[in-house]
C-alpha cells in the first residue's frame, strides 16, 4: 500500500487529475459556445448548418456521410475556437511575462586563448592553463 500511496500523491498524478477535471468543465463551455454561437454563424454564412441528412445507400446499407461531415466540421470549429480564444492569448501573455524577466547572469565565459567554456570566476583556463583577465 505504501508504494500505491506514493504513486497517487506524486505531483504528476495530482496535476493530471486536476487537468482532466478542469478540461471536462471547460469542455462544456467550449461546446456551448460552438453550438450556441459559432455553428449558427457558420450556418448563416454558408447556408448549411447541418449535413446529417446527407446519406449514401449501397447494397442495402445506408452510410451516414453527413454525420461524419458534421463531426469533422464541429471538430474544426472547436479547434479554431480553442486556438484563437485560448492558445493565442495565453502565448501572448506568456511572452509578455518573459520579456519582463531579466536574463540570468552568465555562469561561463570563453577563454580568449583556446576558446573553451570555463567558469566565469576562473583565474586560469582548465584546458590550456592560461591566466584569465580580471
Amino acid at each position: 500500500m505504501e508504494g500505491f500511496k506514493k504513486f497517487i500523491l506524486r505531483g504528476n498524478v495530482v496535476d493530471l487529475a486536476v487537468g482532466i477535471a478542469i478540461g471536462a468543465a471547460f469542455n462544456d463551455i467550449v461546446n456551448t459556445l460552438v453550438k450556441g454561437i459559432i455553428t449558427p454563424l457558420v450556418g448563416a454564412i454558408f447556408q448549411a448548418p447541418d449535413f446529417s441528412t446527407f446519406k449514401v445507400s449501397a447494397g442495402g446499407s445506408t452510410f451516414a456521410i453527413g454525420d461524419v461531415i458534421n463531426a469533422a466540421v464541429t471538430f474544426l470549429i472547436i479547434a479554431l475556437v480553442i486556438y484563437f480564444l485560448i492558445v493565442l492569448p495565453m502565448n501572448k501573455l506568456t511572452d509578455m511575462l518573459k520579456r519582463r524577466q531579466k536574463p540570468a547572469d552568465p555562469a561561463n565565459k570563453k577563454c580568449p586563448e583556446c576558446l573553451s567554456e570555463i567558469p566565469i570566476k576562473a583565474k586560469r583556463c582548465a584546458y590550456c592553463g592560461e591566466p584569465q583577465p580580471a
